[in-house]
This record gives structure tokens, C-alpha cells and sequence, in this order.
């Protein structure tokens, strides 16, 4: 039984969904085509679909339509398609709750990049834990507040942090004990904006522990798991 990821295109122009799937089938994916909405809903209670590729403009319903019924209904991830010009549709699709947009004409190549790295993020990336979703976390002796974007000492005193360096630490504090891989931890603290194959977050890390390690050459806080990721260690508590 083939267990790759089933891509479903939807699109109206039959030369782009003709190309698009034997692209992404030559990729590795499982890749079903409807050239309409009614089509797309006829392939999706015949077959579970992993994400679909959804243009915009179409006759008759258009891919927004679609695209509010399955964020209403369930969590298939939503990739959509739209003219370069169309940039009220683009912040619609985006408020409605796609995940993840690619503007006419593009790269295959491009496409293929954005649905890795969707799957990733609706399949892989832990969900924070519910009690750690305030303001307010403290670890060891710091204190990093989300609202103000400052990291305080025991003495209240802020280090500076920069953008980069604040989503690692809120995406560390949010799951803590959990093993997080390089690619998690991009999708987190880059979401879209991410390259495949970006190594950044090696960088970010070393950073971060030069500002919050007692000794950022034997790391405590934010321990390196080989072959894994890295892993924060502390007990982080929310706070007033």
C-alpha cells in the first residue's frame, strides 16, 4: 500500500494540472487532479486527501468557497494558487485559513518546497502545551515576557533579544522536554518565509545560549540531541 502523502490539485486550466501532477508524482507524492470544486469534493469522500493545491479563480465556485468549508469542517492543509495581481484574494485565502500561498506563474520546484514544508508543520511540529500559552514564562532564573518581548534576570534586569532569537526561545518555552528537530524548529520560528534547507537555526541556538547559558560551551538549558535536534531542559512555569 502506498503511504506518501496524497496531493489533491485543483485547478481549471488543464495544461497546469496536467503538469503539476506528474511533477509531484515524479517527487515521490500521490497526486489526484479535479479541474473544479465539485470535482475536489467528489475525490475527497472517495479518497482521504493529505493537502490540496487550490486555485482561486475558477468558474462557478471559486477555490475561497472551498477553502472556508474545509477549515470549517476539517484540518486538511490548504496551499492556494492565485494571480500575481490578486492581492485582496491572497489576504482572504490567508484569513479564511489557508495554509500557505503561491502566486502565478511559479516554479514547480517552489510549489513542491511549500507542500514539504506544510506537511511538516500540520504533521510533525508538537502543539504547546495549553498551560504555557501566557504572557508570562519563567525558567531557571529568567523570565521572558511575550507581550513586551523582554527576557529578565532575577533582578529583573532585560537582556536584549532579537526577533530571531525570541520565537526560538518561545517556541523552546512552549514545548519543553520535547526533542525538536532543525526543521521543527525553523517551521516555527520562520513559517512561510523558510527555506528547505536552511541551517539557521544552528546559529540561532548558539546565540541564544550565549545570552541564557551559565557556560554556553557546556549548554544545560538547551541540550543538543545528536541525530535529533535539541531539547530544552528546564521546568518552565507561567506566571503573573
Amino acid at each position: 500500500m502506498d503511504t506518501s502523502p496524497h496531493i489533491l490539485v485543483v485547478d481549471d486550466h488543464r495544461d497546469i494540472r496536467d503538469l503539476l501532477g506528474k511533477y509531484l508524482a515524479k517527487n515521490g507524492l500521490r497526486v489526484s487532479l479535479a479541474e473544479n470544486v465539485a470535482a475536489a469534493r467528489r475525490l475527497m469522500k472517495a479518497a482521504a486527501v493529505d493537502l490540496v493545491v487550490l486555485d482561486i479563480m475558477m468558474p462557478g465556485e471559486d477555490g475561497l468557497a472551498l477553502c472556508r468549508q474545509l477549515r470549517a469542517t476539517s484540518d486538511i492543509p490548504v496551499i492556494l494558487v492565485t494571480a500575481m495581481t490578486e492581492e485582496t484574494d491572497r489576504v482572504i485565502g490567508l484569513e479564511v485559513g489557508a495554509d500557505d500561498y503561491v502566486t502565478k506563474p511559479f516554479n514547480p520546484r517552489e510549489l513542491l518546497a511549500r507542500i514539504k514544508a506544510v506537511l511538516r508543520r500540520s504533521t510533525a511540529v508538537p502543539r504547546p502545551r495549553d498551560s504555557l500559552e501566557q504572557r508570562r514564562l519563567r525558567f531557571g532564573r529568567w523570565t521572558l515576557d511575550s507581550e513586551r518581548r523582554e527576557l529578565l534576570d532575577e533582578k529583573s534586569v532585560a537582556v536584549p533579544l532579537s526577533t530571531a532569537e525570541f520565537n526560538l526561545l518561545s517556541a523552546f518555552l512552549k514545548r519543553p522536554g520535547i526533542v525538536l528537530s532543525r526543521e521543527q524548529l525553523l517551521d516555527l520560528t520562520s513559517g512561510r518565509a523558510a527555506q528547505v534547507f536552511d541551517r539557521s537555526i544552528d546559529n540561532q541556538v548558539s546565540r541564544l545560549r550565549k545570552k541564557i547559558e551559565l557556560d554556553a560551551k557546556k549548554p544545560a538549558l538547551i541540550k543538543t540531541v545528536w541525530g535529533g535536534g535539541y531539547l530544552f531542559t528546564p521546568a518552565v512555569e507561567a506566571v503573573d
